[in-house]
């Protein structure tokens, strides 16, 4: 007898009892082999304050470009083949094509400089020098009204090694922030109650970090007068690291008092793996979900997520994403890629779709959030891990200016450095800036 467990079934396939046939319902025998069952998670109606917001979006190992560039530019393009997908969202996103940073490196160091636009190869006798990200800058002024200034989420806890980042966000000396790969534990730190062990147990860890701080900050201090001038540099950078560590403990036990938003997790997979290939799809909407909660009870403003770490990942089947991404040409390799490419692009104009149904103020949360999604490389036709040319979208902002239902393209070598965009965000969020890294000026046409 054929076993359910190892075949799929047709809705076509029907039930027949009393002269009558009935369609099945949508089974979870019916997902393509290796998929999860979709999520049952809604969103809600209403916000809980007009606020901006951004949230970064990263995918590694660049897409199948052929299928992913528009042939032609404006607001009257066509939508490519993968770029059909999110067709219900053309109004809300533009495509940035030909665009790159000019000082990375490009390969699986993509995800290191996506925010950043360093050269990480930049300080002689360094292997890796990396600056502060957009994101960060963002945050250091709107993290002031939230809980949590920003949050970095991964599928690899962490923060990597250095060309292999787990992690997009870095502070102003240019350190990695550790990302967040679980569901469950990012659910309970924003939402879930302290009882008065765990706030004495945190207010604890807090006094304790700040007076491991104190330690660390007097020991260097008296060791300055000893160094070189590069010596002395590269303290006080670590130094800066110090500071800006008490002022995020401070911030942190500030809000030790304050009630967390109550958020019932009903619907929410919160025990989704990010490294089950079974789980991708899951795993990647419920993050999602729970950033879009994070942004709408004013949990934080800004959000880092790297969907997979360079030279990782997986397709919504299971695939081997980063070994398409070394296709050499071969067109049923591009053609797998290209799957995964759209698979990407459902789950990003699924979390569109939530923030689109949800009312803020006069519109929507679409509105007044930020979103910005590609990848730090291209694979280019023939497979090379260029930096050149990179995969963009942004999308969302229209009440804080941004201009959509574009493609705005440019040639791959001339164009304007990628800190254009970076600036054109960091900007429309409300922070007075005139230069970003290499930038020139705004993206014409973005805002």
């Amino acid at each position: 007898m054929r076993s359910l467990a190892n075949s799929q079934l047709s809705r076509r396939q029907v039930l027949r009892g009393l002269g009558a046939c009935l369609a099945l319902p949508l089974l979870d025998a019916m997902l393509p082999r290796g998929w999860a069952a979709p999520s049952q998670y809604k969103p809600l109606d209403k916000s809980m304050g007009t606020h901006p917001r951004m949230i970064c979006c990263y995918v590694p190992n660049g897409v199948n470009i052929l299928e992913w560039m528009p042939s032609d530019k404006g607001r009257d393009y066509t939508l490519s083949p993968t770029l059909e997908v999110l067709k219900e969202h053309r109004a809300d996103f533009s495509v940035l094509t030909g665009l790159g940073h000019p000082a990375s490196q490009g390969g699986h160091s993509g995800a290191d400089t996506w925010l950043t636009g360093a050269d990480l190869k930049a300080t002689p006798g360094a292997d890796y020098t990396n600056q502060v990200s957009a994101d960060q800058i963002v945050a250091e002024l709107h993290g002031k009204q939230t809980r949590f200034p920003s949050l970095q989420l991964s599928d690899a806890s962490g923060t990597g090694s250095a060309g292999h980042s787990h992690t997009l966000s870095f502070d102003r000396s240019g350190t990695p922030m550790p990302s967040e790969n679980s569901p469950k534990r990012l659910f309970e730190r924003l939402f879930v109650p302290d009882n008065a062990a765990d706030r004495e147990a945190t207010l604890r860890r807090y006094a304790e970090r700040k007076s491991i701080l104190d330690s660390v900050r007097g020991e260097a201090k008296s060791l300055n007068d000893k160094l070189g001038k590069q010596d002395q540099k590269k303290l006080d950078e670590y130094l800066t690291s110090v500071r800006e560590t008490e002022q995020r403990v401070g911030r942190l036990e500030a809000w030790v008092d304050v009630p967390k938003p109550q958020v019932d997790p009903k619907n929410l997979q919160l025990g989704s793996q990010p490294g089950n290939a079974h789980d991708r799809p899951m795993w990647l909407d419920v993050m999602l979900e729970v950033s879009y909660l994070a942004f709408l009870t004013d949990t934080t403003r800004v959000i880092t997520f790297e969907w997979s770490r360079e030279a990782g990942g997986y397709g919504g089947g299971g695939e081997n994403h980063h070994e398409l991404s070394h296709h050499g040409g071969d067109k049923e390799m591009l053609k797998k890629l290209g799957i995964i490419d759209r698979f990407h692009l459902e789950r990003l104009g699924r979390f569109l779709t939530f923030l689109k149904s949800t009312r803020e103020g006069d519109g929507n949360m679409l509105d007044n959030t930020l979103v910005m999604f590609g990848s730090g490389m291209n694979s280019g036709a023939g497979g090379d891990h260029s930096p050149k040319n990179l995969p963009l979208l942004v999308a969302g902002g229209h009440k804080l200016g941004l201009k959509h239902g574009q493609h705005i393209a440019h040639e791959p070598n001339k164009h304007p450095p990628l800190s254009n965009v970076l600036l054109t965000l960091i900007q429309r969020m409300g922070v007075e800036a005139d230069k970003f890294r290499d930038s020139t000026g705004t993206l014409t046409g973005l805002a």
